[in-house]
């Protein structure tokens, strides 16, 4: 199967590094086609696949066409390359907020699927949700998951408005946990450890947190109760949360999120 990855960004080059890591294509058989004349020979000095400077020259050729540039510039792109599409080509894309519908319609393509992964898919700990149109074949969807699954997780969802959820929750969650640690860091300091000091206390925290949540079958708020005793340091933590209105901040920025997305689909 040849691919062309349209985007020769961070995820571009991520899922481009990701499938001949993990052996699931090679470098005959993949292509990246990039727009920006001062990213082509960066591209080719990696040599990861044919590095493509226009639609004529292979997009013809791919059998999966991965989407991976930034959604504002979807009309633009949709109209260059919708001459030298085929309708039997697969096309996946990751552009946060653009609808299967949209990009089906203006491609002229039947076998859309869309997915949202987040930035941790650089080290191969991402997470991707993904769905599709009723026109991708099973196989075609097993083997789309096949790549997707070298940078990490993922889960197939039925509902297309949940990739826009998913967007609010893993796409941007990454930010939103070293938002927390940025805090606890600096609080950190506040209370008198240095700077290294700190990011060690607040990341090695978070990493032991996690690991242990995977290795037991309890909830977060089972987890806390183990932590928090009565009348001790944890239960004073948490109160001040409470009374800062923490977690309903944390929500309502997801929500916030969430609406966003929506909005770049419209």
């Amino acid at each position: 199967m040849k691919i062309l990855i349209i985007g020769g960004g961070n995820m571009g080059l991520t899922y481009a590094q990701s499938f001949l890591r993990s052996h699931i294509t090679t470098k005959q058989d993949l292509m990246i086609l990039e727009k920006s004349e001062e990213k082509w020979p960066e591209l080719e000095s990696l040599d990861i696949g044919t590095v493509c400077k226009h639609p004529e020259d292979c997009l013809s050729q791919a059998d999966l066409v991965i989407l991976a540039v930034k959604p504002q510039d979807s009309a633009g792109l949709f109209a260059k390359i919708k001459p030298f599409v085929d309708p039997q080509q697969v096309f996946l894309s990751i552009m946060a907020g653009v609808k299967m519908s949209t990009i089906a319609d203006s491609l002229g393509a039947s076998k859309v699927i869309r997915a949202m992964p987040n930035l941790p898919a650089q080290i191969g700990m991402g997470m991707t949700v993904f769905t599709s149109t009723d026109n991708v074949t099973r196989i075609e969807l097993v083997t789309v998951q096949n790549l997707i699954n070298t940078t990490g997780k993922s889960i197939y969802v039925e509902n297309e408005t949940l990739i826009d959820a998913a967007t609010a929750i893993s796409g941007s969650g990454p930010a939103y946990v070293w938002f927390v640690m940025s805090s606890l860091i600096s609080a950190a300091k506040q209370i008198g450890f240095n700077e290294s000091q700190a990011e060690l206390l607040v990341s090695q925290t978070f990493q032991g947190a996690i690991d242990l949540f995977h290795q037991a079958d309890f909830s977060c708020e089972e987890w806390i109760k183990k932590v928090a005793s009565k009348g001790g340091t944890t239960e004073a933590a948490l109160a001040s949360f409470s009374s800062d209105l923490v977690s309903n901040g944390l929500m309502n920025g997801a929500v916030a999120a969430f609406e966003r997305a929506k909005e770049l689909g419209r």
